[in-house]
């Protein structure tokens, strides 16, 4: 399969590994793998087909290389700059609080990546409404290796899989998400979406607020799924995830000592209206919020996951 190029010199000295942490879906995510080289690849569903996709981080000389193969590779190699924040203008951020100042010191080249891929980002964000991420990350990773294809040239080395199409997923029968360990509502949820994906991409070419309408006018779709849909595929940098009960939690913690509920929450991001997930992530980079301790959210036992 032929191997398409590209080197780009960011205007910033972009941290690859940072700007796409937020794309992996646990460390055995099946469609990003690191290689012990240090370079990100990634199989994902384009516009214009499945890529496998190779990024090896900024050199000595400022310069970022990438690779790709499959139908899907001039896409993504003309979006890369997109995909790793170069159109993300944090100017008129300001941090008021002294953990989000520390959070952004240490992180000052960090930027929201604009994916791209809406059903690439909506998929694993539906599997993950409501339970664990050890729940949520099984079943994504499962649904990937039993219905989704293997990424092309080298990525299969790696063991590098794409999600499957939305063709597919409309095809999935009941018991079988069953088995992948993901419920009735988290699958009809996945089926409805897949069934008006063309709609749903298209929710890249208008304003961030119609497409957060947009997507919320989804059955299944809430304002935390539509949050981590924008700020991975749309690049908003005001998508916070409202409807977290650990993001509320943990940054009111993070920047007053104080665990908040949404309201709370809404009102103390309202000086940073405009970069509201910038402040979500960059404490979440950082590790800053409250404490864990006390019981969790056990996994659930009675689906038959095989």
């Amino acid at each position: 399969m032929t191997e398409r190029s590209r080197t780009w010199r960011p205007a910033w000295p972009c941290p690859v590994g940072q700007v796409w942490s937020n794309w992996r879906r646990g460390s055995g995510d099946p469609t990003y793998r690191i290689d012990t080289a240090g370079r990100h690849w990634r199989g994902l569903r384009t516009p214009e087909g499945p890529v496998t996709l190779r990024v090896q981080p900024l050199s000595d000389t400022g310069r970022i290389h990438a690779s790709a193969w499959g139908p899907g590779a001039h896409w993504a190699l003309e979006n890369l700059p997109a995909m790793l924040g170069a159109h993300d203008d944090p100017t008129g951020f300001r941090t008021r609080h002294t953990a989000l100042a520390s959070a952004a010191k240490a992180r000052p080249h960090w930027r929201v990546g604009r994916g791209g891929c809406v059903m690439d980002a909506l998929v694993p964000a539906i599997i993950e409404q409501k339970v664990t991420g050890h729940e949520a990350f099984g079943g994504f990773r499962r649904l990937v290796k039993r219905f989704g294809r293997p990424a092309a040239g080298p990525g299969a080395s790696l063991d590098l899989w794409i999600q499957p199409d939305p063709a597919t997923l409309r095809q999935i029968p009941s018991w079988a998400w069953l088995q992948l360990g993901i419920d009735g509502a988290r699958s009809a949820g996945i089926i409805r979406a897949a069934r008006v994906a063309d709609s749903l991409e298209r929710t890249l070419s208008v304003p961030l607020d119609v497409a957060d309408r947009r997507l919320r006018s989804l059955p299944g779709v809430g304002i935390w799924t539509s949050a981590e849909v924008r700020s991975r595929a749309h690049g908003d940098p005001d998508a916070v995830s409202f409807g977290d009960f650990h993001v509320s939690r943990n940054i009111g913690w993070a920047l007053i000592g104080v665990e908040l509920d949404d309201d709370g929450l809404d009102d103390l991001l309202q000086p940073y209206r405009g970069h509201r997930y910038r402040v979500q992530r960059l404490l979440e980079l950082a590790s800053i919020g409250h404490p864990r301790r006390g019981p969790r959210m056990a996994p659930r036992t009675h689906l038959p996951v095989r």
